[in-house]
């Protein structure tokens, strides 16, 4: 069974981000002074006292708003509520209760679920007037989250809550980043995999402002799916804005996933910007498979793939090794295959050679392509190791480094990746010189 979940609902700006930030230990969700900028789920993972849970951010509950931004919020928020296991009902200590706080509470009322009225903000204890909060008809617990007071208390109680159970190995899920520009439908195809909406999905660009982790299981598989933030071109982006901070979270996504799929949108040609967030990709070591999406909308030919692939291939020379797919998010087409691609390049990332096999097949390739000569001096390869996998590394130890030519240190990257049948994953080959010519 998977870990409890706990979700932080209530209206914008109450702290609730603030909270999750300081539970889980690290920034995970954006804390800024303007309302609103939590849209989607926020998914992080949490201790205490030994009890492992996850905690759920929500966007703030606005009721009374006609904005489609806002009805998407508050069916993000309701999806979260029908989801967890306790729920924590956060208000605004400073300012207290509003008509539209006891609306949410009536509306969590109906989830039968344990729920905790959080009243946060509060910066003295022994002031605290609570009188007003108890209308409500629920446990009190004042706290500060920024300054994790009374925190304690409330935790303490939540675990109470949870029934035992075995916990998913979160920490064994393989991790994939869905990257690309806004509007490519990157949240779309998330939904479709997930079957309910994870992610708030618009027509406007830029919708998702955060990474947004969400556990999946397919076939008894245990996945992490992190829907970015669209990349756009950096100058465009105000220096300072929520939208630079979000880039830099979807960045620091491709760094932690184990695969990413790198999604385009079929409808317009490749852009600078795609394969700038590809050639990123290809920089952190990360096997990915490109994903051409919307691919439903397009008039197609007998010659229609085929002239897409030669397209990706030219554009994306420097990630060869890539495996490629059309899909559409709206239909479902190929999304099967989709995870099929991501668990095949991700078992091509963790192969691990022995060291017999590998200075075999070093030895061979020697045999075949005799290595270069420098000012009258032979490069001689020693022997070879592999030291890591995740992107597959290679060590290759020799006399000179410096007689290693680029085209020589290609064919042995090519004979490497043929041999082992690395496809789907950048490989690294490093060259060191041992410190003797023998």
């Amino acid at each position: 069974m998977s870990k409890p979940l706990v979700a932080i609902v209530g209206k914008p700006n109450v702290g609730k981000s603030t909270f999750f930030n300081k539970v889980c230990g690290k920034r995970i969700s954006i804390v800024s002074d303007e309302p609103g900028v939590t849209r989607d789920r926020l998914y992080g993972d949490a201790s205490w006292q030994d009890n492992d849970f996850c905690l759920i951010d929500t966007g703030g509950i606005q009721l009374k708003s006609d904005d489609i931004l806002q009805l998407h919020i508050k069916k993000q928020a309701e999806i979260a509520m029908e989801l967890s296991d306790v729920i924590l009902f956060f208000v605004d200590g400073k300012y207290g209760l509003t008509v539209e706080d006891i609306e949410v509470a009536q509306i969590l009322r109906k989830t039968n679920k344990p729920l905790f009225l959080v009243v946060n903000k509060v910066d003295n204890f022994n002031s605290f007037d609570a009188s007003e909060f108890y209308q409500l008809g629920m446990d009190i617990y004042p706290v500060s989250s920024e300054h994790m007071q009374g925190i304690g208390d409330l935790l303490d109680d939540v675990v109470e809550c949870f029934k035992k159970s075995d916990d998913v190995e979160i920490e064994q899920a393989v991790k994939i980043a869905v990257v690309g520009k806004p509007n490519a439908g990157k949240s779309s195809l998330i939904n479709k995999l997930l079957g309910y909406e994870r992610a708030i999905v618009t027509p406007i660009p830029g919708t998702t402002r955060d990474s947004l982790d969400t556990p999946l299981t397919i076939n008894d598989k245990n996945y992490i799916i992190i829907d970015t933030a669209g990349i756009r071109r950096k100058r465009s982006i105000e220096d300072e804005s929520l939208e630079r901070y979000s880039v830099m979270r979807s960045l620091d996504a491709i760094r932690r996933s184990d695969v990413c799929w790198v999604v385009f949108d079929a409808n317009e040609d490749l852009s600078e910007q795609d394969v700038k967030i590809a050639g990123y990709v290809h920089e952190q070591g990360k096997p990915s498979v490109i994903v051409i999406n919307k691919w439903d909308l397009i008039e197609k030919d007998t010659y229609t793939v085929e002239k897409f692939k030669k397209k990706i291939a030219c554009d994306l020379a420097f990630m060869d090794y890539a495996k490629s797919i059309t899909v559409s998010a709206l239909s479902g087409l190929r999304i099967n295959k989709l995870m099929e691609f991501t668990d095949y390049v991700f078992e091509k990332a963790s192969f691990r050679a022995t060291t017999g096999i590998l200075n075999e097949v070093i030895a061979d390739a020697v045999s075949l392509v005799e290595p270069p000569t420098k000012n009258g001096k032979r490069l001689k390869i020693k022997y070879a190791t592999q030291p890591t996998s995740n992107p597959p590394t290679f060590v290759l130890f020799v006399n000179d480094a410096d007689l290693m030519h680029f085209s020589y240190r290609r064919y042995l990257e090519n004979t490497l990746r043929k041999a082992f049948s690395l496809d789907g994953t950048p490989i690294r080959l490093f060259i060191r010189s041992s410190g003797e010519d023998g």
